[in-house]
């Protein structure tokens, strides 16, 4: 997977905040040396927020985002600034564009309270410095620069680049776990919800990871795993399967045999995995006429045996014996009020960055609300949600004695 195909879950995604007319739009031209964001007098110019994949040097690959303006009126108005918070919720760091020659507006102090809340790293960028007589001094994390003149804008980028290495960036899919030499099973069954001649991305990501750790990747359909188990001289160090296939992988695989999906290995890599586990035994305690999210974190067109509208909301009624009412989210869409819920039920998460993830879990937490995903719910399901934790002895910690007072024999 080469830069230019780095996936946006694995980008650091920047947003530019501000009040409308503050030069938002000029300063992310500036910084992105590029006319991503149109510019105009106007105020109100961006009405919607503005994704931009690329490469930001020194930070390398990113996430750019131009949000309307935190002032902007009327309905629209209003709903131009409901998407600039959900803009938040996903940015790593936030630079807070404001006029130097207006000042701070209340709504700009608005946001750095938003940002201090939800722990965002923050710049604030004094735009339009050229047009200043006189330079009151500023805070340590504050600067002055002018999209006109570029004045501050290499020390703006590296201000950010600095910011965003306040967190760890470098943990691994499956990596910490591997050593040179050690062989893991991919088992990969070829999804119809995948584009003609790719794998899904978290099997791409796999695959590369157990490459940068010196291991041997072996991968398989689920119907050719037995015999490639029985071909092996060297016992594999874990397999690692689509939850899909986790019952007939658990069957196939022997006990002395690390066993684990890709969903679970994204929820830890997202750091998801503690709630996902502590929510997982909800599933036991729905009740005929509960309400179900099943929230996925992209969009793709729905196939007629969809895991997320299709296969779930099947194995949720089976397992469970109840009629259960399903409402389904993707993309970017994430409902605020969760209380009409008695689980949420999401993806891997594969596609969002780790700070959007959080900020579901946080929701769902903050609501009481419990949240698992799909692949510790499967493996819930299926009774063998404790064997799929065997390389995580921390988490097995968090599970009941009795994990699932039953399982259902087959997903299918």
């Amino acid at each position: 997977m080469g830069l230019n195909g780095t996936p946006s879950g694995e980008r650091v995604h920047i947003g530019f905040f501000g009040r409308r007319n503050a030069g938002k739009s000029s300063l992310v031209n500036a910084v992105t040396d590029q006319d991503l964001a149109v510019v105009s007098d106007t105020k109100g110019t961006t009405t919607d927020p503005v994704y931009k994949s690329m490469e930001l040097l020194p930070l390398g690959p990113v996430m750019i985002i131009d949000t309307p303006g935190f002032d902007d009126e009327g309905l629209l108005g209003e709903q131009r600034v409901r998407k600039t918070k959900q803009v938040l919720n996903k940015s790593d760091v936030a630079v807070l564009v404001t006029d130097a020659a207006a000042g701070m507006a209340d709504c700009e102090k608005q946001l750095i309270q938003i940002f201090r809340k939800k722990e965002i790293p923050y710049i604030i960028a004094y735009n339009k410095c050229d047009l200043l007589t006189h330079r009151p001094s500023l805070s340590a994390n504050a600067m002055y620069v002018s999209a006109v003149t570029k004045e501050g804008i290499y020390s703006l980028k590296e201000r950010i680049g600095h910011l965003t290495h306040t967190e760890d960036l470098t943990h691994r899919l499956i990596g910490d776990l591997l050593h040179p030499g050690d062989i893991a099973v991919l088992v990969t069954p070829i999804d119809s919800a995948a584009p003609k001649g790719r794998m899904i991305l978290p099997q791409q990501q796999m695959i590369r990871d157990v490459l940068e750790s010196d291991a041997i990747n072996v991968v398989v359909k689920e119907n050719s795993l037995s015999q490639a188990l029985q071909s092996l001289s060297q016992k594999p160090a874990v397999v690692i399967t689509d939850s899909q296939a986790f019952h007939a992988v658990a069957a196939a695989v022997p006990q002395d045999i690390p066993l684990t999906s890709f969903s679970i290995l994204m929820a830890r890599y997202k750091g998801f995995l503690k709630i996902a586990v502590q929510g997982a035994s909800a599933i036991s305690r729905l009740q005929d006429g509960d309400t179900v999210l099943i929230s996925e974190g992209c969009t793709h067109h729905r196939q007629c045996n969809d895991i997320g509208t299709v296969k779930l909301p099947r194995w949720l009624e089976k397992f469970t014996g109840k009629e259960i009412k399903i409402v389904t989210s993707s993309g970017t869409t994430f409902p605020e009020d969760l209380s009409p819920y008695a689980l949420v039920l999401h993806c891997g998460g594969c596609m969002l960055n780790a700070r959007e993830v959080r900020y579901r879990m946080k929701c769902a937490a903050d609501q009481g609300v419990p949240i698992t995903n799909y692949g510790v719910a499967i493996a819930y399901m299926n009774g063998i949600l404790r064997r799929s934790l065997g390389l995580f002895p921390d988490i097995l910690t968090l599970l009941d004695t009795a994990e699932s007072p039953k399982s259902i024999e087959s997903l299918s």
